[in-house]
């Protein structure tokens, strides 16, 4: 059995979306089975019209992107998240569907699996690190092992040099810039290449 890879995500205006696609590139470039799955909306139609680029990226992913259930969980051997942040910490659609799986914790499924994160925000200093340090804290409660960038790799440097995990200060709403989805590649790899050397 090969490595396998959920990578599991909330985007609302499609910043995200972006980093998560390139995540599952770069974790496929190494031969993992990848799956891209989103997480539930749980936010009213009245708050996702009032935001048109909300409207746009919910209507053009909820055919394209299948939505994360537990059986993806249990399927992977290694995972990646993704969430904007949200005051420097977790959105609410990903934490709802995280504190969905304590079943699967008591069941020891996390246990000892690779797992690494990432995020975007609107300003550089707008809590993306606090927010994948919450995010993190998910895993230390699972047993999974975590798998930052770091500063491994040049490319990590390039995109703004966040060891945490990649991350995207979108500004005036603009979409993660080349750098940046080149990061966020090498991070699937980087989580693909862990998972592999830890399966023997």
């Amino acid at each position: 059995m090969g490595v396998r890879v959920a990578v599991i995500y909330y985007s609302a205006t499609g910043n995200v979306h972006q980093l998560a696609q390139a995540v599952t590139e770069g974790a496929a470039a190494r031969n993992a089975d990848v799956r891209l799955r989103r997480v539930p909306e749980l936010a009213p139609d009245s708050a996702i019209d009032a935001n048109p680029a909300w409207r746009a990226h919910t209507d053009a992913i909820k055919n394209e992107v299948p939505e994360a259930t537990h059986e993806d969980l249990e399927w992977a051997t290694a995972y990646a998240f993704g969430t904007p942040t949200r005051f420097g910490n977790v959105a609410a659609q990903l934490k709802q569907f995280i504190d969905s799986t304590g079943g699967l914790w008591q069941a020891g499924v996390f246990h000892n699996k690779p797992t690494t994160s990432f995020t975007s925000a609107m300003n550089r200093h707008g809590g993306q690190e606090s927010t994948l340090l919450a995010l993190n804290n998910v895993f230390y409660h699972w047993g999974s092992i975590l798998v930052p960038p770091g500063y491994t790799d040049p490319l990590v440097y390039a995109a703004g040099g966040n060891p945490y995990g990649t991350s995207w200060p979108s500004g005036g709403g603009e979409g993660p810039d080349a750098a940046t989805l080149e990061a966020a590649r090498y991070q699937g790899r980087h989580l693909a290449d862990i998972a592999d050397r830890l399966r023997g």
